[in-house]
């Protein structure tokens, strides 16, 4: 299925660049614009699978667009493009729902890698999310144990990964793939399907 993408960069050339990439990959860019406040009814208009943000731009940095995006609640992976990697803004890219950042200068081969990333990343958050939401653990009640419950299984399903990764030499999108696979076909949860690959009881 082709992705479809919005752009948000208020430099032309890089937008231009950008835009001119991601059509050689064959993804289909619904939208561009260089403003921050623009991206985000783009975003609400055409319900990207991506979004591209620049972290300055007129009328809504990209930091803010990016919580504006995430409080809209669609399934759409943010990346952010910023000419700096100081440590406090990837936290607070993080804080804001950013699946990934790339630093500006990039190079093509830098850009379809950190997509495949932040949307491997976004899928699994929100696969994990949806298990939260619909099987809370037994005897809670209320939106805080949803989310405790979300906390403990991400925490647990990381853990698997990384032995996945380890002991059969996985990658992750393919350690996460095996989890949530495993949790469907025995209908069971991913956090049971996790406890056992970290109890060393399962194993591809």
């Amino acid at each position: 299925m082709t992705r479809r993408v919005v752009i948000a960069e208020d430099e032309a050339i890089i937008r231009l660049d950008l835009k001119e990439i991601l059509l050689d990959e064959g993804y289909d860019v619904v939208g561009e614009t260089g403003r921050g406040d623009e991206a985000v009814e783009l975003v609400r208009a055409h319900c990207p699978d991506l979004v591209i943000l620049d972290v300055k731009m007129p009328g809504s940095d990209g930091l803010a667009a990016a919580r504006a995006i995430r409080d809209l609640e669609l399934k759409v992976a943010v990346i952010i493009l910023t000419a700096f990697s100081q440590r406090n803004l990837i936290d607070e890219a993080r804080d804001a729902g950013v699946a990934a950042y790339l630093v500006k200068p990039f190079q093509r081969i830098e850009l379809i890698p950190a997509i495949d990333q932040a949307v491997a990343r976004c899928e699994q958050e929100w696969a994990i999310d949806a298990e939260a939401r619909q099987a809370p653990p037994e005897g809670s009640t209320g939106q805080q144990s949803s989310a405790e419950d979300k906390l403990e299984t991400r925490r647990l399903v990381d853990g698997a990964k990384g032995v996945l990764m380890e002991r059969s030499g996985l990658s992750e999108a393919e350690a996460f793939g095996f989890i949530q696979r495993t949790a469907m076909g025995t209908r069971s949860r991913m956090i049971e399907v996790a406890r056992q690959v970290l109890e060393g009881t399962l194993a591809p």
